[in-house]
Protein backbone atom coordinates (compact mmCIF):
# COMPACT_ATOMS: atom_id res chain seq x y z
CA UNK A 1 0.00 0.00 0.00
CA UNK A 2 1.49 3.31 -0.97
CA UNK A 3 1.73 6.12 1.79
CA UNK A 4 -0.35 9.17 2.31
CA UNK A 5 1.95 12.20 1.61
CA UNK A 6 1.62 15.04 4.33
CA UNK A 7 -0.38 18.17 3.55
CA UNK A 8 1.62 20.66 1.91
CA UNK A 9 2.69 23.82 4.48
CA UNK A 10 0.85 26.73 1.49
CA UNK A 11 -1.87 24.54 1.42
CA UNK A 12 -2.52 24.38 5.63
CA UNK A 13 -1.75 28.13 5.65
CA UNK A 14 -4.60 28.55 3.11
CA UNK A 15 -7.28 26.75 4.90
CA UNK A 16 -6.23 28.54 8.07
CA UNK A 17 -6.69 31.43 6.62
CA UNK A 18 -10.16 30.75 5.80
CA UNK A 19 -10.91 29.62 8.94
CA UNK A 20 -9.22 32.41 11.03
CA UNK A 21 -12.22 34.25 10.23
CA UNK A 22 -14.72 31.27 11.77
CA UNK A 23 -14.94 31.96 15.52
CA UNK A 24 -14.07 28.88 17.57
CA UNK A 25 -12.63 27.19 15.01
CA UNK A 26 -9.94 25.38 15.75
CA UNK A 27 -6.77 23.45 13.53
CA UNK A 28 -6.08 20.09 15.07
CA UNK A 29 -4.34 16.89 13.97
CA UNK A 30 -6.50 13.73 12.59
CA UNK A 31 -6.15 10.32 12.01
CA UNK A 32 -4.99 11.12 8.56
CA UNK A 33 -4.08 14.80 7.89
CA UNK A 34 -5.63 17.95 9.78
CA UNK A 35 -9.02 18.49 10.34
CA UNK A 36 -10.88 21.62 11.44
CA UNK A 37 -13.57 21.83 14.31
CA UNK A 38 -15.93 23.94 16.42
CA UNK A 39 -16.69 22.12 19.52
CA UNK A 40 -16.65 18.43 19.58
CA UNK A 41 -18.16 18.81 15.10
CA UNK A 42 -14.85 18.36 12.39
CA UNK A 43 -15.64 21.19 9.73
CA UNK A 44 -12.91 20.20 7.31
CA UNK A 45 -10.64 17.25 6.64
CA UNK A 46 -7.69 17.72 4.28
CA UNK A 47 -5.38 14.53 3.80
CA UNK A 48 -3.24 12.73 0.61
CA UNK A 49 -4.25 10.16 -0.47
CA UNK A 50 -2.76 7.04 -1.57
CA UNK A 51 -2.65 8.05 -5.21
CA UNK A 52 -0.54 11.02 -3.96
CA UNK A 53 -3.91 13.89 -4.04
CA UNK A 54 -4.49 15.82 -1.55
CA UNK A 55 -8.55 15.95 -0.69
CA UNK A 56 -10.82 18.09 1.40
CA UNK A 57 -14.05 16.64 2.78
CA UNK A 58 -16.41 19.36 4.18
CA UNK A 59 -20.03 18.86 5.29
CA UNK A 60 -22.48 20.49 2.14
CA UNK A 61 -26.15 21.64 1.92
CA UNK A 62 -28.81 19.27 0.05
CA UNK A 63 -27.92 21.53 -2.90
CA UNK A 64 -24.32 21.34 -2.17
CA UNK A 65 -24.68 17.35 -2.08
CA UNK A 66 -26.57 16.89 -5.36
CA UNK A 67 -24.33 19.08 -7.43
CA UNK A 68 -21.28 17.37 -5.99
CA UNK A 69 -22.57 14.10 -7.82
CA UNK A 70 -22.22 15.65 -10.86
CA UNK A 71 -19.59 18.18 -11.15
CA UNK A 72 -16.43 16.02 -12.51
CA UNK A 73 -13.60 14.27 -11.52
CA UNK A 74 -12.42 16.39 -9.42
CA UNK A 75 -15.92 16.79 -7.11
CA UNK A 76 -16.95 13.71 -5.07
CA UNK A 77 -19.82 12.96 -2.52
CA UNK A 78 -18.63 10.75 0.58
CA UNK A 79 -19.19 7.62 0.98
CA UNK A 80 -20.18 8.25 4.12
CA UNK A 81 -22.58 10.53 6.12
CA UNK A 82 -25.57 11.99 4.19
CA UNK A 83 -23.90 15.68 3.44
CA UNK A 84 -20.36 14.78 3.05
CA UNK A 85 -18.93 16.47 0.06
CA UNK A 86 -15.23 17.06 -1.36
CA UNK A 87 -13.00 17.72 -3.72
CA UNK A 88 -9.55 17.47 -5.03
CA UNK A 89 -7.15 20.14 -3.94
CA UNK A 90 -4.39 21.08 -6.93
CA UNK A 91 -2.39 23.54 -8.76
CA UNK A 92 -5.78 24.48 -10.83
CA UNK A 93 -8.01 24.91 -7.26
CA UNK A 94 -10.20 27.54 -6.84
CA UNK A 95 -9.47 28.74 -3.02
CA UNK A 96 -12.33 31.06 -3.77
CA UNK A 97 -14.91 28.33 -3.67
CA UNK A 98 -12.79 26.08 -0.71
CA UNK A 99 -13.33 29.22 1.64
CA UNK A 100 -17.53 29.22 0.28
CA UNK A 101 -17.68 25.47 0.79
CA UNK A 102 -15.44 25.66 4.11
CA UNK A 103 -17.86 28.55 5.59
CA UNK A 104 -20.92 26.63 4.53
CA UNK A 105 -19.71 23.65 6.41
CA UNK A 106 -18.86 25.66 9.34
CA UNK A 107 -22.73 26.87 9.56
CA UNK A 108 -23.72 23.74 9.19
CA UNK A 109 -21.61 22.29 11.96
CA UNK A 110 -21.14 25.13 14.26
CA UNK A 111 -23.31 25.91 17.19
CA UNK A 112 -26.50 28.34 16.14
CA UNK A 113 -25.22 31.13 18.35
CA UNK A 114 -21.67 31.02 16.04
CA UNK A 115 -23.06 30.28 13.01
CA UNK A 116 -25.81 33.20 13.00
CA UNK A 117 -22.60 35.68 12.97
CA UNK A 118 -21.21 33.96 10.00
CA UNK A 119 -22.90 35.55 6.25
CA UNK A 120 -23.21 32.70 3.81
CA UNK A 121 -21.84 33.99 0.21
CA UNK A 122 -24.95 34.43 -2.53
CA UNK A 123 -23.31 32.82 -5.09
CA UNK A 124 -22.63 28.98 -4.08
CA UNK A 125 -20.48 26.42 -5.78
CA UNK A 126 -22.47 24.40 -8.04
CA UNK A 127 -25.12 26.99 -8.68
CA UNK A 128 -24.38 28.47 -11.85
Amino acid sequence: MAERPDVPEEMLDRLNTIAEALPECRQEPAWVGVRWRVGQATIAHVFGGEDGRFRITLRGDPEDVRAFEHLGPCYFRAEWGRNVIGMILDDATDWAEVAELLTVSYVIQAPARLASRIALPESRPGSD
